[in-house]
């Protein structure tokens, strides 16, 4: 990320999933709670945790690189 630009140390600081898979990843996480989550959408649901959790990881560390250039 160093070597990004301010534009786009910016854009990963505010991004996030696209919708589509938010809301996706919302729906399979109500169906878990409720006990309903069939055997085919266990794997989805890892999938997306898995998206989630990455993306959170470079959010995080791209606001970490904003404030180091005090974008931030």
């Amino acid at each position: 990320m160093s070597a990004w630009s301010d534009q786009e140390v910016l854009a990963a600081a505010d991004g996030g999933m696209p919708a589509a898979a938010d809301e996706r990843l919302s729906e399979l996480l109500n169906r878990q709670q409720a006990g309903l989550l069939k055997d085919t959408e266990h794997a989805e649901l890892t999938a997306l945790m898995q998206l989630y959790q990455q993306g959170l990881l470079r959010k995080a560390q791209a606001l970490r690189e904003a404030v180091r250039r005090g974008l931030r």
